[in-house]
C-alpha cells in the first residue's frame, strides 16, 4: 500500500492578524509546519498551534524563514551564513519549546518562501540552515525539494532529507517551481490539484507548465494554508488519495 505525507505551512498569523483556516486545514493533514515567529507566527499562534496538532496526532515541524514580517518571508534577505545560522537555531529552539509544552515534538524542519528558494539553489545559505538543524537536534529531518542543495547538504551531515512536491504550486521543466510573480503559479482547482497529487504519488510526475512530465520524487505533498480553498484542495486531495488506497500518515511521527 502506498503511503504519503501531507503538510501545510499553519500558524502563520501575527497578533490579531491570522491566516486560513488553520483548526479545518489541521483535520485533512498529517504534518504542520508551524511559522517559528520570522516570517509570521508569535507565541501565542506558536504554542496554540502545536497544541492543535497535537490533539490530532499530526506531526510538527520547524517553518524557518528570514526575518521579514512586512514581506511575508518571501523578499530575498541578504544575510551572511553566520547571521543565518544563528536565526534559524532561535526559531527553531522557540518552537521546540512550544511544542514541548503542548505535549507534542518538533520531528523536521522546512524552510518558508524566499528561504526555501535560496536555500535549496545555493550551497552556502543551505549549510546555514542545515548546521543549524544539526546542531539544535540531528534527528531532526528536512524537508525540501528533491535534487536541491538544501537536501544535499542534510545528506552531507548525516540528517534525515525528505523530498516533497507542491500540491497547489505549477513546476518549470526543470522541476523547480515557477515563480509567484508569474500568473498561474499558484494552482486553485481542488479537483484538478487533487488529480495532479493523485499522479504525483502513484506515477512520480506531474506536468509542467510547457506541458511535458516532469518526474516529482516526494515523500510529503504541501498544500498552502494560506492559499484560497485550501481548505477545499486539502479535502479533495485527501478524499481522492484514500480512494485510491493511499495512507496519509507522517513522514517523521
Amino acid at each position: 500500500m502506498t503511503t504519503i505525507d501531507l503538510n501545510s505551512d499553519l500558524g502563520e498569523g501575527f497578533g490579531v492578524w491570522s491566516a486560513g483556516d488553520d483548526q479545518a486545514v489541521l483535520d485533512v493533514v498529517s504534518s504542520a509546519n508551524i511559522a517559528c515567529g520570522a516570517h509570521a507566527g508569535d507565541p501565542v499562534i506558536m504554542l496554540a498551534t502545536a497544541r492543535a496538532a497535537a490533539a490530532r496526532g499530526v506531526a510538527v515541524g520547524a517553518h524557518v524563514a528570514y526575518r521579514d514580517l512586512a514581506g511575508f518571508g518571501r523578499r530575498p534577505v541578504h544575510v551572511s551564513p553566520d547571521e543565518l545560522y544563528a536565526d534559524v537555531v532561535h526559531q527553531i529552539g522557540a518552537l521546540v519549546a512550544a511544542a514541548h509544552v503542548a505535549g507534542t515534538a518538533v520531528t523536521y524542519v522546512k524552510p518558508h518562501g524566499a528561504l526555501y528558494n535560496t536555500a535549496c539553489a545555493d550551497p552556502e545559505q543551505a549549510s546555514a540552515v542545515v548546521r543549524a538543524v544539526a546542531d539544535v537536534d540531528p534527528s531532526l529531518a528536512v524537508l525540501a525539494l528533491p535534487g536541491s542543495e538544501l537536501l544535499r547538504a542534510a545528506e552531507a551531515h548525516g540528517l534525515r532529507a525528505v523530498a516533497e512536491a507542491f500540491a497547489d504550486r505549477a513546476y518549470e521543466p526543470d522541476g523547480s517551481l515557477v515563480s509567484r510573480s508569474t500568473p498561474g503559479a499558484v494552482l486553485h482547482d481542488p479537483a484538478a490539484v487533487a488529480d495532479r497529487v493523485l499522479r504525483i504519488v502513484t506515477e512520480g510526475v506531474a506536468t509542467a507548465v510547457d506541458g511535458s512530465d516532469v518526474p516529482v520524487r516526494a515523500e510529503s505533498v504541501c498544500v498552502h494554508g494560506d492559499s484560497p480553498g485550501a481548505v477545499a484542495m486539502a479535502r479533495a486531495i485527501r478524499e481522492l488519495l484514500t480512494s485510491r488506497d493511499v495512507t496519509i500518515a507522517p513522514f517523521a511521527p
